[in-house]
């Protein structure tokens, strides 16, 4: 029995019943009964079921499961994404495109019969909280319960979705298959201009919950676009200050450079004791839409997390740690068998004994890690993109304004990336054009841990390069035409470097909770109550600004000199690299670049003098 009468979903719901043959369709409510017998039965799966989970211990991790995908499906593939618009030009430099009509005759025959003997699972869901203005309703259809239960965590899933609905034909179609998991025809696939994602042989969490980067990134991107709002792959937080004034900031960061822990910010003993607090909103997405009183405001569409668990411990992130503790999903990462709970690398240093790492294998966990694998490294009990799927509910410093239909009022937009030597701690844009542009140039060099040279430039504007879900250069138009909109009601535009290396490659700012200090400047230029100083790039810290009380022995004025030097060698070369980047790698490939960013450009360059 359907969950709602519109006519617009019953008709699309039909027509891939059809094109599927499941043996069975089940409507998802959202209620606990339901979900407690689809847990049920996907944990009395035998052994083996490559879709079964599992329970863990129900004493120490409460509610939480456990699954492992195949080998070969533990990431999202990039080369497998597509973003299908009529023109290659729509879909720009950044996507890989094909033709709309091409790919569904493409996927069609791998779809047809894929669920027959199987069931269908019917997901309503609301990205945002149920009612808001900057919500938006999406429908998947599945045939993993897997799906269903990351996708009650990480949305507003059931049957209020549908309610909020209506008769409106405003919903993301989502259709995916687990098939035969065969990377070979792995496809996550966005076509913007219908307002629909088919996923097929994959069953791992990115590329099957498709709510996450292929809607509330690629698709919600385009929409935005056309109505005049922002789909930003941003964490949002707030600043409680001592006065109890909440001031909201986002950032966009490439992946490794410290998202989730700037959204979950534990600030340093000083602030803590001075009465300030940081609340999160969100860690990884953020829409963002004019208000009634024409200043910016935010939601995040998603009610979870999905978090890479790797590294993530009680010192490094203690709230995304706590937010795990229950009614969490568990995927690829090691089980302690003895006491039936999970570990992974950088949770702590004592590997259990007795282990079952992440592809099955019962092992000795301690010898397991002080092996030497054929690639010259240790080996891993968890697999290095291993993830928890967590409600943000669990998390210790979610803001009260979480649910808050209208959003939360943005204050300042941060970029960042990892450079070891030409940006500053920090810097503010001269006006939204500017920082357009700053955010254009996102980028970061290498480290260690990638494949490939150490130190290589990439390129990730406004961190959302694997995600714009159109061409990029009409992304950086709409930016513009965003700020045109806000005018002097648009929140200040900062960067952030938290990398930056002395000469034998250490860093000198020591980063996590410490960095509540670079915030608090920066909401200190929102409110114009501290001043700045004025270099080529943009305004600057003055002397003394940063506040470094508790840690003068780490960050000496020496070492402050050395965060926030400009060198203008350096930014020359910069701008011969951005010149390089906007000509060869998105205008020569169908980029269509605002002269506006052109002219930034030439400004930035004749600031930093010939």
């Amino acid at each position: 029995m359907s969950l709602t009468n519109n006519a617009n979903v019953l008709k699309w719901v039909d027509e891939m019943v059809a094109l599927c043959n499941p043996d069975k369709v089940v409507w998802i409510d959202g209620s606990k009964e339901q979900l407690d017998e689809l847990t049920a039965q996907v944990t009395s799966l035998p052994d083996g079921d490559p879709n079964k989970m599992y329970y863990l211990n129900q004493d120490k991790l409460p509610g939480c499961l456990y699954h492992r995908t195949a080998v070969n499906d533990v990431a999202r593939v990039e080369d497998r994404t597509f973003i299908c618009t009529k023109t290659k030009e729509d879909a720009g430099p950044t996507n890989n495109w094909c033709d709309p009509e091409e790919m569904y005759a493409k996927l069609r025959p791998m779809y047809k019969d894929v669920m027959k003997g199987q069931t269908m699972y019917i997901i309503p869901y609301s990205m945002g909280p149920i009612g808001s203005p900057l919500a938006k309703v999406g429908v998947e259809l599945t045939d993993s319960i897997y799906v269903v239960l990351n996708m009650n965590i990480m949305t507003r899933m059931g049957k209020a979705a549908f309610d909020m609905l209506g008769d409106s034909n405003d919903f993301v179609r989502g259709l995916h298959s687990k098939a035969n998991v065969d990377p070979e025809n792995r496809y996550i696939v966005q076509f913007p201009e219908d307002n629909t994602i088919w996923s097929i042989n994959s069953a791992y969490g990115g590329n099957v919950i498709l709510s996450k980067k292929c809607f509330a990134l690629r698709i919600a991107s385009f929409q935005g676009k056309n109505e005049g709002w922002m789909a930003e792959h941003m964490l949002i937080l707030g600043v409680q200050k001592p006065d109890g004034e909440t001031k909201y900031v986002c950032a966009a960061f490439p992946s490794a450079c410290g998202k989730t822990n700037l959204a979950m910010l534990i600030p340093p003993e000083g602030y803590l004791k001075d009465g300030y607090k940081v609340f999160t909103v969100g860690d990884d997405i953020a829409w963002l839409k004019p208000g009634k009183d024409g200043r910016l405001y935010a939601i995040n569409p998603e009610n979870g997390f999905f978090g890479v668990a790797p590294g993530t411990n009680a010192k490094s992130n203690f709230n995304a740690l706590a937010s795990t503790m229950k009614n969490a999903i568990f995927t690829n990462v090691a089980l302690n068998n003895a006491e039936n709970t999970v570990w992974w690398e950088g949770l702590d240093k004592n590997p259990p004994e007795d282990a079952t790492e992440w592809t099955g294998i019962k092992t000795n966990g301690k010898e397991w890690t002080s092996e030497i694998g054929a690639d010259g490294k240790n080996k891993k009990l968890a697999h290095p993109n291993s993830r928890f799927t967590a409600p943000a509910v669990n998390c210790p410093c979610i803001s009260p304004e979480f649910d808050n239909p209208e959003g939360v009022p943005v204050s300042a937009i941060v970029f960042g990336g990892r450079r070891a030597s030409t940006t500053p701690l920090v810097y503010q844009s001269f006006d939204w054009t500017h920082g357009t542009y700053v955010g254009s140039a996102v980028s970061s060099e290498t480290t260690a841990a990638a494949a490939g040279a150490v130190g290589v430039l990439r390129h990730d504007p406004m961190a959302m390069k694997p995600f714009i879900g159109y061409n990029v250069g009409d992304y950086w138009a709409h930016w513009l035409e965003m700020g045109e909109k806000l005018g002097d009601k648009a929140p200040k535009i900062f960067n952030v470097n938290w990398f930056k290396q002395d000469e034998n490659g250490n860093f000198i700012w020591p980063g996590f909770g410490d960095n509540m200090r670079v915030l608090d400047w920066i909401i200190k230029r929102c409110e114009g109550t501290v001043d700045a100083e004025e270099t080529a790039i943009g305004y600057l810290p003055k002397k003394g600004d940063i506040n470094v009380s508790g840690i003068e022995d780490e960050v000496t004025p020496e070492i402050m000199d050395k965060l926030l030097n400009v060198d203008t060698d350096l930014w020359k070369k910069e701008i011969v690299e951005m010149r390089r980047y906007y000509n060869d790698d998105i205008a020569a490939k169908g980029g269509k670049i605002p002269a506006a960013l052109y002219e930034e450009l030439d400004k930035l360059e004749a600031r930093l003098g010939k």
